[in-house]
């Protein structure tokens, strides 16, 4: 059983800058993609969760490069929980370059996520749904999950 959650990604043209090398800013979309497909993939529950009150509120997002990617690079970018609190969950994501010689990791990056209830202008902290916990014990070390 693999230790992460693995979204593949192939960069388009619309993702590159004038230079022709991927603009920083898509690699923080990617990590919401990454989570998305999770999330409907490893945890359909969750997401009939956020359709009634559950909201999941990014608190903090980076990334660190490595190398640079350009148009038609394939990619894959790897999800593991690296930390969880009652209220709050934060993700690792490793962004690896993929072709026929092997593997080349281009960035790392780090996510935290707040799990929220309630209407918007009384939104307040929650616990991590045990629905998601259980959709991500596989992909985390922690002893707790």
């Amino acid at each position: 059983m693999p230790d992460c959650y693995e979204y593949r990604h192939t960069v388009g043209f619309e993702e590159t800058n004038m230079v022709g090398n991927v603009y920083y800013v898509n690699y923080l979309r990617w990590q919401g993609r990454c989570r998305e497909m999770f999330l409907k993939e490893q945890a359909p529950a969750v997401l009939a969760d956020l359709q009634a009150d559950l909201k999941l509120f990014t608190l903090r997002v980076d990334c660190e490069f490595f190398a640079e990617i350009t148009a038609f690079d394939e990619l894959a970018i790897r999800m593991r929980l690296v930390d969880l609190a009652q209220t709050q969950l934060e993700f690792s994501f490793d962004y690896v370059r993929l072709d026929p010689h092997g593997e080349l990791p281009v960035a790392r990056g780090r996510q935290r996520v707040a799990c929220m209830r309630g209407p918007n202008t009384r939104t307040v902290p929650t616990r991590v749904p045990e629905a998601l916990l259980r959709a991500l014990a596989p992909y985390s070390s922690l002893a707790r999950v």
